[in-house]
């Protein structure tokens, strides 16, 4: 009678917790895309590390193909690591300079502040890759961007 009553109070609470748990997972990456076959979901259990957190993908054959071929994905990887808040933007990520609030564009999602109105300009100029690549490409992140320290 104790194993039934005990188990019952196992699948209840697990019942309970567990949906919770999966949606904390899914909220933590925004929506984010799979950075090899991007139609798809990122998954929070399919991650590598990268520039000291972590990348998702949609499933465990993605991350090879992005081994094979880091700079290839270097600018959507950037995008994912401030969609998802492991990076933050510190300064323009054209110029370096301190940024205006008032001078942002939406680069795929992610809202990016500017210096100026040149540089926002130059971002709103800009279509799909070209936009992404403006504002994520290896260069701009680090003049940009940090990412955040895991805590």
């Amino acid at each position: 009678m104790k194993t039934k009553t005990t188990l019952l109070i196992l699948a209840l609470v697990t019942s309970l917790v567990l949906p919770r748990l999966i949606a904390d997972e899914k909220d933590k990456l925004n929506g984010a895309k799979c950075l090899v076959a991007a139609k798809n979901a990122a998954k929070a259990d399919k991650s590598v590390e990268y520039r000291g957190a972590k990348i998702y993908f949609c499933c465990e054959n993605c991350p090879k193909a992005y081994a094979k071929d880091k700079a290839k994905f270097a600018t959507k990887a950037n995008h994912q690591l401030t969609l998802t808040g492991q990076a933050k933007q510190e300064k323009c990520p054209l110029s370096g300079e301190a940024i205006d609030k008032d001078q942002t564009v939406d680069v795929a999602g992610v809202k990016v502040s500017f210096c100026c109105g040149n540089c926002k300009g130059k971002a709103e100029k800009a279509e799909g890759d070209a936009k992404l690549e403006l504002a994520f490409a290896d260069t701009a992140f680090d003049k940009g961007f940090k990412v955040e320290k895991k805590k």
